[in-house]
């Protein structure tokens, strides 16, 4: 972005408004880096316990399967509908693990678009950045050929 050349006064109470303003709409980079560590962190929490859950759901299946059932005995309606929660919640929770991981993949795949400079809008046709860029566009995600993208001395 331009800066602009000339300064005005502006008082101060304001310039702390619209600083305040600003700092409650924004979040600083610092912290925006802080909150998807964060968020990746609690997302290998639990890819650990779900690999946990996984194995002692294999366990308990393993130790099902050889014991023998015995005759004549049937399952009571409560236990049933325990055992129907637990399936209910087993699977909801298999579901809401899957969208945290797609999340993931789509957050690693804006934070590479940032690093790389580009936005979402022209990730599907950017190009490397050695073509198609003027010297002053490098790391703005903009076109060369856009109004915007073109520099002083460039025919575009």
């Amino acid at each position: 972005m331009a800066r602009l050349a000339k300064r005005a006064l502006v008082p101060a109470r304001l310039r702390s408004a619209v600083r305040g303003w600003f700092d409650s709409r924004y979040i600083s980079l610092a912290e925006h880096r802080q909150d998807i560590k964060d968020a990746l962190w609690e997302v290998q929490v639990l890819r650990r316990e779900v690999t946990t859950l996984r194995a002692e759901v294999e366990r308990l299946q393993a130790r099902a399967a050889k014991a023998p059932a015995p005759a004549g005995r049937t399952v009571d309606e409560a236990r049933a509908r325990r055992w129907d929660d637990a399936h209910r919640l087993a699977t909801e929770t298999a579901s809401a693990m899957e969208r945290v991981l797609q999340n993931e993949v789509l957050l690693w795949q804006a934070v590479d678009r940032a690093a790389a400079g580009r936005t979402p809008e022209t990730a599907g046709t950017a190009r490397p950045a050695e073509e198609g860029r003027t010297p002053g566009t490098a790391g703005t995600g903009r076109a060369a050929g856009t109004a915007l993208g073109r520099s002083a001395g460039s025919a575009g």
